[in-house]
């Protein structure tokens, strides 16, 4: 075990990220005072890889998301796409961006406009950009669309409306609408968290054989890490609370072997059907159900009021860097990194 500093991007090492987040931090002016809503974040995508932003409510994943879309403007960091600083390209080049990062939205409803059929929705972003030329053709490819997303025959679908679908094909049509343009990363918030469990599945099922056979990027934002683990297995998982990401790692790792508090009650929260390991599977109750303030944070490490590992005058005093625990797995919690350095030392003496 390896007790050093380190932040995401690090952990792929020998690959060019797509997109970084460098140090990514945004603020936001209320009359209760400035909101530090991200806080110094660090995040990287690789062509074809998962990446996926846990948390609960309210923790800044959208925020993150929003930003690394180019819908919002940092108030410190860098986002960069393959390696350009996205605020500092020039007019054209940053078109170009924001055609190759798509965003899915979590209500299909709100995001898909009712005035237009299915048809219009797929086709307009073809004609405008250049995709393709002239409207038969425009219309051939959003019926391929279709088909891709599992909307088949495309031709009963074509011709509706959003209120004339389920959620499920609601939101089938808003990934049909991301890949219009042939994008390099799909920014998917909460996409499935509104649709029924079965569907859901179903959904999730498309995304990732889209992700295969297409080689987008993903960055998947989900407050559920179960729906993490069945997507984002093979690819890398940020767990994020109150701005700032406290641990990540590859998914497993992540999964089945927690090392930060916070990641271990979110893990606890999944509901188990055996109740023999549901008694088991805890490392410990909250102190506190109750989360604090964006805008009155707790000193030092924000999550020490409800941690079950807290301990006064080190969790209460400098905010903890996120730090790795062992390979590729890293943490920002003062006492999982003493005890992983203890251990290293007492491993270094037995030898």
């Amino acid at each position: 075990m390896t007790v050093m500093e380190t932040t995401p991007p690090a952990a792929s090492a020998g690959r060019t990220p797509l997109m970084t987040l460098d140090g990514v931090s945004q603020v936001f002016d209320t009359k209760a005072g400035p909101i530090r809503a991200v806080d110094h974040v660090d995040l990287s995508i690789n062509p074809g890889e998962v990446l996926c932003l846990v948390g609960e409510s309210g923790s800044g994943k959208t925020t993150a998301a929003r930003m690394a879309a180019g819908l919002a403007r940092p108030r410190g960091g860098r986002v960069a796409f393959d390696g350009t600083d996205i605020w500092s390209m020039h007019r054209r080049d940053f078109g170009m961006f924001r055609r190759s990062v798509q965003y899915v939205h979590q209500d299909p409803y709100a995001s898909l406009n009712p005035t237009r059929t299915v048809q219009q929705t797929l086709t307009a972003p073809l004609i405008k950009h250049g995709v393709v030329k002239g409207a038969k053709a425009a219309a051939e490819r959003a019926a391929e669309l279709l088909t891709k997303v599992d909307l088949t025959p495309p031709e009963s679908y074509l011709s509706k409306y959003p209120h004339q679908l389920s959620g499920g094909q609601r939101q089938r049509v808003s990934v049909a609408r991301a890949l219009t343009l042939d994008p390099k990363i799909i920014i998917a918030d909460e996409s499935t968290s509104m649709l029924d469990v079965s569907i859901r599945i179903s959904v999730l099922a498309m995304l990732g054989r889209l992700r295969d056979e297409l080689g987008v990027g993903f960055l998947f934002i989900t407050h559920d890490l179960a729906i993490a683990k069945y997507f984002g297995w093979h690819g890398k998982t940020a767990v994020m609370y109150l701005g700032r990401i406290v641990e990540f790692g590859p998914t497993p790792k992540i999964i089945n072997s927690p090392t930060h508090p916070y990641t271990r009650a979110l893990i606890d929260a999944i509901p188990e059907p055996d109740p023999d390991l549901t008694k088991t599977k805890g490392s410990g109750s909250l102190r506190s159900l109750d989360i604090p303030s964006l805008a009155n944070l707790p000193p030092g490490c924000s999550f020490h009021p409800r941690c079950p590992l807290f301990e006064a005058g080190l969790c209460d005093g400098a905010v903890p860097q996120l730090v790795e625990i062992r390979g590729g797995q890293s943490a920002a919690c003062h006492v999982v990194a003493r005890d992983g350095a203890d251990a290293l030392r007492a491993d270094g003496s037995a030898g």
